[in-house]
């Protein structure tokens, strides 16, 4: 089943590059207390995700700083390296946003938005989402039907939802 508005997010331990290599972060800590937008996508240098999903969240952050979101996470099912290497590739590290990995999928599969896709080479991975949580409860959530779709999970959606 997957995680829907009024959920509690779940507890999961993701990872990032820290100063001295990768380091666990308990995502509570960066969602408890605080106003977060997180969204996933199903994998780093992937088309649609590197072209309009990430993109959307660098032209819209000053918009999302102004209605007072503490941080905009990117979340996918890959290791940190990758993620910090396609931060820093895409802009999204310069322009503040949290790259972080969900190496093992815990996060993923706890919100029920696990998804394969062979014919892509994709196991494993995250659809493609994105939601806005204040105090870790879910607040606004938008998942695309299609992985290579974004429409509704995408910046300017998000932001939209927010102010409806």
């Amino acid at each position: 089943m997957s995680i829907s508005v009024g959920d509690k997010l779940p507890g999961a331990t993701v990872l990032r590059m820290g100063a001295n290599g990768p380091e666990t972060v308990e995502l509570s800590t960066l969602t408890d207390g605080r106003k977060v937008v997180i969204f996933a996508l199903p994998g780093a240098y992937t088309g649609t995700c590197t072209t309009a999903h990430v993109p959307s969240f660098m032209r819209t952050k000053p918009e999302f700083d102004k209605k007072g979101v503490d941080e905009i996470i990117c979340l996918s099912v890959n290791d940190p390296f990758v993620m910090q290497a396609w931060g820093e590739s895409t802009g999204a590290a310069a322009a503040g946003i949290t790259m972080l990995g969900d190496a093992e999928g815990a996060f993923t599969n706890a919100v029920g938005m696990a998804f394969n896709a062979p014919p892509a080479g994709l196991i494993n991975r995250s659809r493609r989402y994105a939601l806005y949580a204040e105090d870790g409860v879910v607040k606004v959530l938008n998942a695309e039907e299609s992985p290579g779709v974004c429409e509704t999970s995408g910046g300017e959606a998000l932001l939209a939802d927010m102010s409806a």
